[in-house]
């Protein structure tokens, strides 16, 4: 390969490669690590390999990508995609050779490794109290000589029977009124939001209302549909953000959107899109159709509810990075292109500030660190971390901007969450030689066959196809305590020689995967790369936790939630090792899942909470980390492991020269 050679980007996974100039990108995601299915082998018969072109200048990856930088399709090409109804930038992978520069999504039906998307919702115990309810009423039979029209006996019958005044009504439900009225018999029930708009009437007795609580997350979304009337929650759905192929973090697509004319439409149709066919397949699991959800509640963070607002998010980008709106918004689903119940609302909680938002309201709600005594640090652990701490008495927010490295993206061999992610790592102290769990196996890899029946048992089990954010977690803190990796992040050079290190010029590089470890054939390493990397963003949540703490004055924290998706599979011992988190009892350092979205939850089911959050969204101290005198102090501080100069009494004994230390007194009591 020579940097004159094609380069191809495969998204959302990120990875990337130089390859062979006429290469099929079917052939090219399978050297790069990208596993496209393909039933058929490539005979242009199953259609499983569909890709999508994206077009545009990537600054982040200094290339132009473009259609013309694939062969163009034949007729045998063109004509299967017709018949699967596929159009403009779709096309197969199989058949579409590399000539050029080229950015393209794989889309998630046609990834081999599924993502495994750990968003599901918590049990909690919530008041329900909904926007929307169903009332049935009698109303009065029109009449000659009596002209008030049918609306007006509307009004009349639910100001008598239910005692609600000053009604208005959508548009669309007072185009299906009378018929409705009619065909009933001049009973009805109607759907009400917020007691004060008639969003739907139908004819007799009906009983059924449902919404969706949707967190628009940086990498994933995930979606809750649940029965407004008794707060069961009937499916969960989650999925990719497609926004990734625009960028893998928050400033990528704000400058996506800043640098490319069509950029803000693409991103916006792309994200509503996936949301009206996470609601189609949330409603064929409980039995429902889109039409029959009345309401959505959506959170995310800022730069996520500009973009599904279609918003420019331009303003976002620098100081004093201003939002368009702070406040709570209500919005007719169809007005944002929503296929839900024609008259469905939609309510998109309050943002504290320019880079905290909807969905660190949203973590408030669901844990309320404003009801207790101790003081609590929340970490919803993503692409752009928001960092809550505080108790009763005050609350302080942050946002730290991690980048995707947590998610497996800028890692040389990361990969998401899918079958045949490396997720869990322990070295040996002694021969520095690893161990691993993938994701989809439950067997550590030391108890897999190798040689050559490890081709056979291939077959029914998940060899390593890369690593994702909690492996890549485990594996820099388990190379920091075994001694390989020195405080500084860099790999020690006594162990030059040792068969695990691959070095280049200064550089080293360790082998977590043997080559018959990997369903590549080739080894997995963790490169000095990588591992700086991590450093940088762990930093940079670290330094955020540090200027929270010192703005509230507490030199220690009782309690550390960790939140999000990721946050749920982060092994709280491994992040303080690595100085992800502030020191504290492990004991109390706790996974929380997907707070966010169970704060949107608690939205959807009780409209007085919605109150609450914009009570909160104004009440919490907003720390711009971006611009604070000390947090360049406090960052260079953090990038060290676990940090160069804070104490972390609760690791004694775990970490290396505490580690080294205890050995040196237990020698010294057996040999006295």
């Amino acid at each position: 390969m020579t940097t004159q050679d094609p380069f191809v980007i495969f998204m959302p996974a990120g990875r990337r490669g130089r390859v062979t100039p006429g290469q099929s990108l079917l052939d090219a995601a399978r050297q790069v690590g990208v596993e496209i299915e393909s039933i058929c082998g490539g005979r242009l018969t199953c259609g499983k390999c569909k890709v999508v072109v994206e077009h545009g200048r990537f600054e982040k990856h200094a290339i132009t990508s473009t259609a013309d930088h694939l062969t163009p399709p034949d007729d045998e090409e063109v004509a299967l995609l017709a018949r699967m109804g596929v159009n403009g930038d779709g096309r197969l992978a199989c058949a579409a050779c590399v000539t050029g520069d080229v950015l393209v999504f794989v889309p998630e039906e046609s990834r081999a490794h599924k993502q495994v998307i750990r968003k599901s919702a918590t049990e909690r115990v919530i008041a329900v109290n909904p926007a929307v309810r169903q009332v049935y009423v009698a109303v009065d039979e029109a009449e000659l000589g009596e002209h008030r029209g049918d609306w007006g006996r509307l009004q009349a019958a639910l100001a008598q029977q239910w005692q609600l005044t000053e009604l208005t009504i959508d548009l669309l439900a007072l185009r299906k009124l009378q018929e409705r009225l009619r065909a009933g018999k001049w009973k009805v029930t109607v759907i009400l939001w917020q007691e004060r708009e008639v969003i739907d009437v139908l004819p007799g007795y009906h009983e059924g209302i449902y919404g969706l609580a949707v967190d628009i997350g940086s990498t994933t979304i995930a979606g809750h549909l649940c029965d407004l009337r008794t707060g069961a929650i009937l499916a969960t759905e989650s999925t990719m953000n497609p926004q990734v192929a625009y960028g893998e973090d928050l400033m990528s697509r704000v400058s996506y959107a800043m640098t490319h004319k069509d950029g803000l439409e693409k991103m916006h149709t792309a994200v509503i899109d996936t949301l009206n066919k996470l609601a189609a397949r949330a409603a064929k699991e409980a039995g429902l159709q889109s039409r029959d959800l009345h309401e959505m509640v959506v959170v995310g963070n800022t730069t996520m509810m500009h973009i599904f607002l279609s918003i420019n998010p331009q303003e976002l980008g620098g100081a004093p990075f201003a939002l368009a709106n702070r406040e709570a918004m209500d919005v007719k689903a169809r007005e944002l292109g929503l296929r839900l119940h024609p008259a469905a609302n939609v309510h998109i909680l309050p943002a504290e500030a320019g880079h905290v938002g909807a969905d660190n309201v949203a973590v408030l709600l669901a844990e309320e660190p404003y009801n207790q005594d101790e003081m609590m640090l929340i970490v919803d652990v993503g692409t752009n971390a928001e960092i809550v701490l505080g108790n009763r008495e005050r609350l302080f927010s942050a946002s730290s901007p991690t980048g995707p490295a947590f998610e497996g993206a800028q890692i040389s061999y990361g990969m998401r969450a899918a079958p045949g992610a490396i997720e869990r790592v322990s070295l040996d102290p002694e021969t520095k030689v690893a161990r691993f769990r993938v994701i989809g196996e439950e067997r550590w890899s030391d108890e897999w066959s190798v040689g050559p029946e490890a081709a056979l048992e291939a077959q029914a089990t998940h060899l390593a196809a890369g690593i994702c954010g909690s492996g890549i977690i485990e594996a820099v803190a388990e190379l920091f305590v075994v001694g390989v990796l020195t405080p500084d992040g860099r790999f020690h050079p006594a162990l030059a020689d040792h068969p695990r290190m691959q070095w280049h010029g200064r550089k080293g590089a360790y082998i977590l995967a043997t080559a018959d470890q990997t369903a590549t054939g080739q080894p997995i390493l963790v490169t000095q790369d990588d591992v700086r990397n991590i450093q940088l963003a762990k930093a940079a949540l670290y330094a955020g936790c540090k200027l929270l703490m010192q703005r509230a004055g507490v030199e220690r924290v009782d309690r550390i939630l960790l939140a999000g998706a990721f946050g749920s599979y982060i092994d709280p011992q491994y992040a303080m090792i690595l100085g992800l988190i502030p020191d504290c009892d492990l004991a109390r350092v706790t996974a929380v899942g997907n707070a966010a979205g169970d704060g949107a939850r608690i939205a959807l089911l009780n409209r007085e909470k919605r109150a609450e959050a914009q009570r909160l969204a104004k009440e919490v101290a907003y720390l711009e980390t971006a611009v604070h005198p000390d947090f360049q102090d406090e960052f260079v501080a953090a990038l060290h492991l676990p940090h160069a100069r804070d104490p972390f009494p609760h690791l004694q004994g775990l970490l290396p020269e505490t580690r080294a230390a205890a050995q040196v007194t237990r020698s010294r009591r057996r040999n006295r």
